[in-house]
């Protein structure tokens, strides 16, 4: 019975400890992209989707990662919202090209994200937030949106390559 106890206790004690690691670290990734989610004050830019050609020196909101390609697997995204109060959120898309019109519905000011293709939940995130997933990434062009109401025509848009 005492043996028994002592088990019980040790195996407490692994899950406690696993469930701990599991929370804090994303799934085992061989490649990490950090995602920095901002926006800057003035006139409200529009017209800056994905293969519209806007200047984007002009947009109000982006997003910039730490480096425009990675080796197909796992990729880790660490997302950090630079916003002050505003939700902002990171999901990701396969696409064909980088001149490519994402599917666009105007009435609600957003993408289509079913006829899109998102990949997984990504992440959403208030004001000052941070947070992070993993996807299993094949080779291509993917996409990196910002889908909250308005946003991603001001600009909160960029690409990432995954190599073979």
């Amino acid at each position: 019975k005492e043996n028994m106890m002592k088990f019980q206790k040790f195996a407490r004690a692994s899950l406690a400890t696993l469930a701990l690691v599991s929370t804090a670290l994303p799934a085992f990734a061989e490649s990490v992209v950090v995602v920095q989610l901002w926006e800057k004050s003035g006139e409200v830019a529009d017209g800056m989707g994905m293969g519209m050609h806007g200047d984007m020196a002009t947009a109000t909101m982006g997003m910039d990662i730490n480096k425009a390609s990675v080796p197909a697997g796992k990729v880790a995204f660490r997302v950090t919202n630079n916003a002050k109060e505003t939700y902002h959120q990171l999901l990701v898309a396969p696409i064909t090209g980088s001149d490519v019109t994402l599917p666009y519905v105007a009435d609600e000011s957003r993408v289509d994200e079913a006829a899109m293709g998102v990949l997984g939940e990504g992440v959403t995130l208030a004001g000052h937030g941070s947070g992070s997933f993993t996807l299993d990434l094949e080779p291509g062009l993917y996409a990196l949106i910002c889908n909250v109401t308005g946003h991603y025509m001001t600009g909160m848009w960029t690409t990432l390559e995954v190599t073979p």
